[in-house]
């Protein structure tokens, strides 16, 4: 099958008719009634069959049709990598990010860089690290800022920040008393907690597993923005990163550090055989402006050109 085959394939399938394929491709029905047939001829079976003048998808068709949409979705990335890489003669600077980190501090390096740079233009996206590290292997992103541990051969990572967890509480909680906590003073209470699976679900699982605890849960959230919400709004208590609290820093709840908690890095990553474009190091200049004026900017090493 060619690629003009699949895609009248593909849109039968999808819309469940020869005369809706043929509106969806902007066609006349006979050429797609015809460029079907010709497909059928030279596959050797049927792709649909005929009954009472409505169209019936194969066996054969369905399980092509999964390929199909595989193939159509490498058109489709090609097609995006083609309009990238013609914006990125204009200077296009594509950024990924995890969301605590993305929520305020890459925003405010992304100003500093576009009043720098007004000719730039920048792609932002929040992603999970698995999303944000196939994209950079994809080279669909200059760079990316993640929270969790991106490992991948063809991947260069750097820390850039650091930050601790941190208890968010109500003025009025017994918890807003201390200035430090630990497990021992956080296991006897609910928290608005996040899925096991996810990063920082992950890190407050295995910091309560030293302890043969877990922690009691009265709501789940997706993200630490949610859970700052929540807290704001007197549901609760939570634990977030310091990064997701940036936005928050005129909230009325305290913000307590966790004792013995692992500190919560943020890694540069990028394609070790794609040097970082003048745009790009200029980016992380702003950013690592914006983390040394909130505490959470790691020390630059000594050989260390691309932040300088």
């Amino acid at each position: 099958m060619n690629l003009r085959q699949i895609e009248v394939f593909r849109a039968v399938m999808i819309t469940g008719s020869v005369s809706g394929a043929a509106r969806l491709l902007h066609v006349s029905i006979p050429a797609v009634s015809r460029l079907l047939s010709h497909t059928e001829s030279r596959l050797g079976f049927l792709l649909f069959e005929r009954v009472k003048g409505r169209l019936h998808a194969t066996a054969e068709a369905r399980r092509l049709y999964l390929e199909v949409e595989q193939v159509y979705g490498g058109v489709q990335r090609i097609g995006s990598l083609s309009h990238d890489l013609a914006l990125r003669r204009r200077t296009l600077l594509s950024i990924l990010s995890s969301p605590s980190i993305g929520q305020t501090l890459v925003p405010l390096a992304i100003s500093q860089l576009r009043n720098a740079m007004p000719d730039v233009q920048v792609h932002f996206h929040c992603l999970t690290h698995e999303a944000l590290k196939e994209r950079i292997l994809q080279q669909r992103a200059d760079l990316g800022i993640s929270t969790f541990p991106v490992d991948h051969p063809n991947l260069a990572t750097r820390p850039l920040a650091s930050s601790r967890l941190m208890c968010i509480c109500p003025r009025s909680h017994p918890l807003s008393m201390h200035e430090e906590v630990g497990l021992d003073e956080l296991l006897p209470h609910e928290f608005i907690g996040y899925p096991h699976g996810s990063p920082l679900g992950l890190r407050i699982d295995q910091m309560f597993e030293t302890r043969d605890a877990s922690p009691r849960i009265s709501v789940e959230v997706t993200s630490p923005q949610y859970a700052c919400s929540l807290v704001h709004a007197g549901a609760g208590i939570a634990l977030v990163d310091e990064y997701s609290l940036q936005g928050w820093l005129g909230s009325p709840f305290k913000a307590i550090p966790v004792r013995g908690a692992l500190p919560i890095v943020a890694d540069l990553v990028y394609l070790q055989t794609e040097p970082l474009s003048p745009a790009a190091q200029a980016l992380l200049r702003a950013l690592h402006s914006v983390l040394l004026q909130r505490g959470l900017a790691m020390p630059l090493a000594d050989d260390d050109e691309i932040l300088r």
